[in-house]
């Protein structure tokens, strides 16, 4: 069963962050640590598909980035950027002492594993990226703000819930989504989504060494899905797997098919 009983460590800057750890491996086995960082208006619990069969074969770190889950809301005249979330990162990692881990980002999570590739090489065994383009600078997220705050959250995310998933989804995970990430602080996702638009690092990527599996949704749409292509050219080595769809939300949509993509890209690592 996940585990929902949420771990909490004291950040470097007094901030109280909720993480989890499953861990399914034979006991007499010293399994990777594999981190899993959520999308914006998600949390841990959104991998509740992907828990399973990974926590079989890696020691699964989950982390509720700050202002979602268990994590509490940065107040607004407190400093907040995607550099004070790759740093919540590291000392995660820290905490749960391995050195170097398997690092799987969706969408904005995606960002921070990103970050993580390029400036802390040697914290990364490998990088898997679930829609997640270099930043959300190229994209039409800037509109979404005044929108919430005519409707509300929950009203946004049904009116453009076709950007997120596609027809064919059950509709009580779509009404689930809504419920979950409708449920965050509107002003805070204002703020993350805002600061997360200044960021493009396309030039940035092809830093990145370690083996690298890119999904995503092929015919996107809030990114763009030519980002995906040009991710692809500049990270030497990595592999690209784009979903016949427009559903940018692949990890809720389709995790058996991303769970099984990962393990046989991890897998392929393992035995290169």
């Amino acid at each position: 069963m996940l585990n929902f009983n949420a771990q909490t460590f004291t950040a470097r800057d007094g901030a109280k962050l909720a993480y989890y750890v499953d861990d399914f491996t034979d006991p007499w086995t010293q399994p990777d640590t594999l981190l899993l960082l959520h999308a914006a208006m998600g949390n841990s619990r959104r991998w509740f598909k992907w828990v399973p069969p990974l926590a079989r074969k890696y020691r699964v770190v989950r982390l509720d980035l700050r202002g979602h889950g268990a994590s509490p809301v940065p107040k607004e005249s407190e400093p907040f950027s995607l550099g004070h979330l790759v740093g919540d990162a590291i000392e995660l990692l820290d905490l749960v002492s391995a050195k170097s881990a398997h690092i799987v980002g969706n969408s904005a999570g995606g960002y921070v594993s990103q970050q993580l590739a390029i400036h802390h090489p040697d914290r990364v065994k490998t990088l898997a990226i679930y829609g997640s383009t270099p930043g959300l600078k190229n994209s039409h997220a800037l509109t979404w703000i005044p929108k919430v705050k005519e409707v509300g959250l929950k009203k946004f995310l049904a009116d453009t819930i076709d950007e997120r998933f596609d027809s064919n989804a059950d509709p009580k995970l779509v009404q689930w989504f809504i419920e979950q990430a409708g449920s965050n602080d509107p002003s805070f996702i204002a703020r993350f989504v805002t600061h997360m638009t200044t960021h493009d690092f396309m030039e940035d990527v092809g830093r990145i060494k370690c083996p690298t599996l890119i999904v995503a949704a092929g015919k996107e749409k809030i990114g763009h899905a030519s980002a995906y292509d040009d991710m692809h050219k500049r990270i030497k080595g990595s592999k690209l797997k784009l979903f016949d769809t427009g559903a940018h939300n692949i990890c809720d949509g389709y995790p058996d098919r991303c769970v099984a993509g990962l393990l046989e890209f991890l897998g392929n690592v393992e035995a290169s």
